[in-house]
């Protein structure tokens, strides 16, 4: 990346600095207004999850701040935009249920599947790169699978929400790069060991927080080279 004509965004466009300026912002206040539309969301939902609305738009909107910066400042192809977007507002919404409440509403979960593929095949179409709509939808199916099994073997151990969510984060994975699937497994089973020994919970400890952290970090830092040609 030249300096000397400021950043670039998508397949070589330069944009200066009060450019990257003006798209973290947008991101900040989208991500804000989006966060704070997910806390309606919960209250209204048949099994509700009260959660004051400033937190989640704070955590989305500095989760969009990241994702802005970084395909502001050429880090990221603006063709990618959409999947972090994405999976961070289900992320943190999820997260939050999930830690509350114990369980992954289906009214989150499933819904995340069209809007997952949607984001990963506008991510394709725009980069000009299918690889990723087909490492989607094969991860998706793996991840599903695999979790699906240890439920069977052990539904103690891993519950059916944390299954209905296993796909479309998957699909996010993979998407990102083959690698990020498993080392996505590993960190989730970390973070989720660590939630256990900091909250100390004799109710169980929920995985989906871990799982939906380490998917987030590898769609906001992906393990392989996204296109954005």
């Amino acid at each position: 990346m030249d300096h000397s004509h400021g950043f670039v965004l998508a397949a070589g466009i330069p944009l200066g600095h009060r450019g990257v300026m003006a798209l973290v912002a947008f991101c900040g206040v989208a991500g804000a207004l989006s966060g704070a539309a997910g806390g309606t969301l919960l209250t209204r939902l048949r099994r509700g999850c009260a959660v004051h609305s400033g937190w989640l738009a704070i955590a989305v909107s500095l989760l969009w701040v990241a994702v802005g910066w970084r395909v502001a400042s050429g880090q990221l192809p603006a063709s990618w935009l959409p999947v972090p977007l994405a999976v961070t507002w289900f992320a943190v919404l999820l997260a939050v249920v999930d830690l509350r409440h114990r369980r992954l509403p289906d009214a989150l979960t499933l819904p995340a599947y069209p809007a997952i593929a949607t984001a990963t095949v506008a991510a394709a179409a725009l980069g000009d790169d299918w690889t990723i709509a087909v490492r989607a939808a094969l991860g998706a199916t793996v991840f599903l699978t695999a979790h699906a099994l240890v439920h069977l073997t052990s539904p103690r151990s891993l519950g059916a929400g944390d299954v209905k969510l296993s796909g479309s984060v998957g699909a996010v994975l993979a998407a990102a790069g083959w690698p990020a699937l498993a080392l996505a497994t590993v960190l989730a089973a970390v973070l989720t060991v660590l939630l256990g020994v900091a909250t100390r919970r004799r109710d169980g400890i929920p995985h989906g927080p871990g799982l939906l952290a380490a998917t987030c970090l590898f769609a906001v830092f992906p393990v392989a080279e996204v296109s954005g040609s």
